[in-house]
């Protein structure tokens, strides 16, 4: 009952893509020093964080104390600020955390997780632009319900001749959202229910589908109510047993960390590349994986923020910088040093067929690029809490369990973020009406759950490229628009709640 899985010509092409724009090489040829989506992503993060003075490291205490004053309502909108933090989070911790650092830590070795650190850094000016920004320019339909995002910010904060933009940017959402917010998630959760259960890939997709649309099926207030609930205790529950794992192997931590840092800037050559390619690998992975867990810049989080309740775009900004903060310098922290600390029996194949025992699963055939993903993350918990629970082992229970809930999260929100792409597009072809609208919501929430379906069945190396691709599509129309309106970003966080032109354009009577 599965897919036809895609041909390895296929695979070979899509992964030559992503190589570009993410390594800067083409067909294993160095193309470019820097990958061109380093240069973006970082380059106008730094413009962004420099503009604010540096405001969300030197707010980030205020910012934390004043995190459930959020749970307040003060304004208008549709749920209050923690929950439109917490639906952001729900989609920003997903399979990233689990499966997506341990594919960076395959991908550029320990280092990866030192630039996975400066993406979260930079990520939180770019997430305070994002959150912001959501509130500053946001609008309401004639039925009374809130709505934005970078489409909104584009075309009401910089004018309808920059509708191409917001337009460009949805078409990048849609794609983003079938891959990366439903495919990979699909694929990830298939392997943890068929890791902890024995479930077939096919079944375990069909029973996530099922769940997932009848939530969905109440947009957003029903899926602010379940984030609001799940996400805050299973980042905690994760966050402590993490760190039991931790306290168990103390002892290794300070080579972990030795690790973490020489590896970050190893100057030697990799692969037969040039001097400093391997630096180059790091950051590649280290961004790469980085965005896709904590999505700062992406453009997906500000359209969660918008409806939040409350008319202080600074506020919902400081969520929105808390969010990349909680999901990558916490949880995926976490994740990465259990994965490269935890000591345990485990196997590496060498080129001749010779088999070796190595420490850490990073280093074990489990933690190559062909097979890291959740087996990663779950071989090490499973290392650190070997004891047996009905033929289990427990660290392997507390992974899955930990993976289903993140990605039942993640499938909930991304699944609103691509309505709202396809709605934006939707309202400007003559004749949309309200009644096409809800019939189109209905026919794109019946795709997405068969999307779980057939994500679930494809090759992990697959999904996980292509959603580097599309993760590029999305941020890059979102970041111009970043960099634009970075004069009104600086000023919204000195308190003027009113900064930037209005170019108010009335939504669609839906």
């Amino acid at each position: 009952m599965s897919a036809a899985p895609p041909s390895t010509a296929l695979i070979d092409r899509v992964t030559n893509i992503s190589d570009f724009i993410w390594g800067g090489s083409w067909d294993g040829v160095e193309v470019s020093p820097i990958p061109p989506m380093v240069i973006v992503l970082l380059g106008i993060g730094l413009w962004i964080m420099i503009g604010l003075r540096f405001y969300p490291i030197v707010k980030l205490g205020s910012a934390i104390t004043g995190l459930f004053r959020g749970r307040k309502t003060a304004g208008a909108g549709e749920i209050s600020p923690f929950a439109a933090l917490s639906t952001a989070l729900s989609g920003q911790v997903g399979t990233g955390n689990l499966a997506g650092v341990a594919t960076a830590i395959a991908l550029g070795g320990p280092g990866a997780v030192f630039w996975m650190w400066i993406t979260a850094l930079v990520g939180m000016a770019l997430g305070f632009a994002e959150g912001s920004l959501a509130i500053r320019y946001r609008e309401k339909t004639p039925d009374g319900t809130w709505r934005g995002g970078p489409m909104t910010y584009i075309t009401q904060g910089l004018g309808p001749k920059w509708t191409w933009l917001a337009i460009l940017f949805c078409l990048g959402t849609l794609f983003s959202a079938l891959v990366t917010g439903n495919s990979i998630q699909s694929n990830e959760v298939a392997s943890g229910l068929n890791e902890l259960f024995g479930i077939e890939r096919w079944l375990g997709g069909i029973i996530v589908a099922v769940a997932v649309f009848v939530v969905i099926i109440g947009g957003i207030k029903s899926i602010g109510s379940i984030a609001e609930k799940v996400v805050p205790f299973m980042a905690a529950a994760y966050i402590a047993m993490a760190l039991v794992a931790l306290i168990l192997n103390f002892t290794d931590l300070p080579e972990t960390f030795g690790r973490i840092f020489a590896g970050a800037f190893n100057t030697q050559s990799a692969s037969g590349g040039f001097a400093g390619a391997a630096i180059i690998i790091a950051i590649r992975a280290g961004v790469a994986r980085g965005l896709f867990s904590n999505e700062s810049g992406q453009g997906s989080t500000p359209i969660a923020h918008a409806v939040a309740q409350t008319d202080d775009p600074e506020q919902q900004g400081r969520m929105a910088m808390l969010g990349t903060f909680i999901d990558t310098i916490v949880i995926c922290t976490m994740t990465a040093l259990v994965i490269l600390t935890v000591e345990g029996n485990f196997t590496h194949t060498l080129a001749d067929g010779t088999v070796e025992q190595v420490r850490h699963v990073w280093q074990s055939d489990l933690g190559t690029t062909q097979l890291s993903g959740f087996v990663t993350t779950s071989g090490a918990f499973a290392a650190a809490f070997p004891y047996a629970v009905g033929g289990i082992p427990l660290g392997t229970l507390i992974a899955s369990v930990a993976l289903i809930l993140f990605v039942f999260t993640t499938l909930l929100t991304w699944s609103y973020y691509g309505e709202r792409a396809i709605t934006f597009i939707y309202d400007r072809i003559p004749g949309a009406s309200a009644g096409g609208e809800k019939i189109l919501h209905i026919i794109w929430r019946v795709i997405w759950c068969i999307g779980i379906y057939v994500g679930a069945t494809q090759p992990s190396q697959l999904v996980w490229r292509l959603g580097d691709i599309s993760n590029a599509a999305m941020a890059l129309p979102n970041l111009i628009a970043l960099a634009a309106l970075s004069g009104v970003v600086f000023a919204l966080a000195r308190g003027n709640r009113t900064a930037g032109k209005d170019h108010h354009i009335d939504p669609r009577d839906d």
